[in-house]
């Protein structure tokens, strides 16, 4: 029989390397104070996980921060929590289907419009391990929106962040890019289609673009990052069928919770290349 005063030494050593462990799970937070008044943030996707949690920190910060999102209903209810929440109100909700291309070209005019600035572009939106689909302009779904729509709605606000310089573009990418390969021949993965292979190749698609990115950028401003979050515990892969439902489970989601990072330390990653001074000269590169 265990002593009470082991009993306590060894509940407490379990304390501590719990925290220990959580600690190293969550990985680096970005504690620095930098300010983005007067700066005009765009992040897409961003009514819920890293995006949500992205954009209440630049609100903090005193950013004016545009959030796209498909479902106009899920933005403005998050855009509802966030005031709340933060007490600053300079947030905005546009609609934005990065699976169709007229909703992306549709978006950027209407932006371009009304909007004068943008300092900070944050591609944060995305889809991981769907069924086999194509978007309405007939490409692969998970390369259609991770990768397709963000290129292209880059592509189109360009000028405006050129105008703004200095001026940064983040890419959410992943981990999962070292396992991709970009099939030339097959982009549609119509020959055979894994759902994972998939993801991978749209998100090795966003490291390239990035790589790119930053050399047809150089001396203009704008720099680019691509970033690997961590595996964080948001919706993101609510389309892996039963396994996701597995996640889900009520006894199983707050064991898998301890090993998955939150969304707001998942976000640590796209803030600190948004906002960190020190990677002005680094563009181009990738960071996890």
């Amino acid at each position: 029989m265990i002593s009470l005063p082991y009993l306590a030494l060894y509940s407490f050593l379990g304390l501590v390397g719990f925290r220990l462990l959580r600690l190293f799970i969550e990985g680096g937070q970005y504690r620095k104070r930098t300010r983005c008044d007067g700066k005009v943030v765009l992040i897409t996707g961003a009514n819920t996980g890293i995006g949500k949690e992205t954009a209440r920190d630049l609100l903090k910060r005193g950013a004016k921060v545009y959030i796209a999102c498909r479902s106009l209903e899920k933005a403005n209810q998050a855009k509802q929590e966030l005031v709340a929440e933060t007490g600053y109100p300079d947030i905005h909700v546009r609609q934005l289907d990065l699976s169709s291309l007229k909703s992306v070209r549709e978006f950027a005019a209407k932006f371009l419009a009304e909007e004068p600035r943008l300092n900070i572009l944050i591609n944060n939106a995305g889809v991981m391990a769907c069924p086999k689909a194509l978007t309405e302009d007939g490409f692969e779904q998970q390369l259609g929106v991770n990768h397709l729509g963000h290129f292209l709605l880059t592509n189109l606000l360009l000028d405006r962040l050129k105008s703004c310089a200095p001026s940064r573009i983040v890419n959410l990418s992943s981990m999962a890019h070292r396992y991709g390969t970009i099939n030339r021949q097959d982009l549609n993965s119509e020959r055979s289609y894994n759902q994972v292979t998939a993801y991978c190749q749209s998100k090795l698609a966003n490291v390239l673009f990035t790589g790119e990115l930053a050399r047809r950028l150089e001396g203009t401003g704008v720099t680019a990052y691509a970033v690997h979050p961590g595996t964080v515990n948001t919706e993101l892969p609510r389309h892996m069928g039963s396994l996701f439902f597995l996640f889900e489970h009520k006894f199983i989601k707050p064991i898998l919770s301890l090993a998955f990072k939150t969304p707001r330390s998942g976000a640590q990653t796209s803030l600190y290349t948004a906002l960190d001074p020190s990677l002005l000269r680094e563009s181009g590169k990738y960071y996890a």
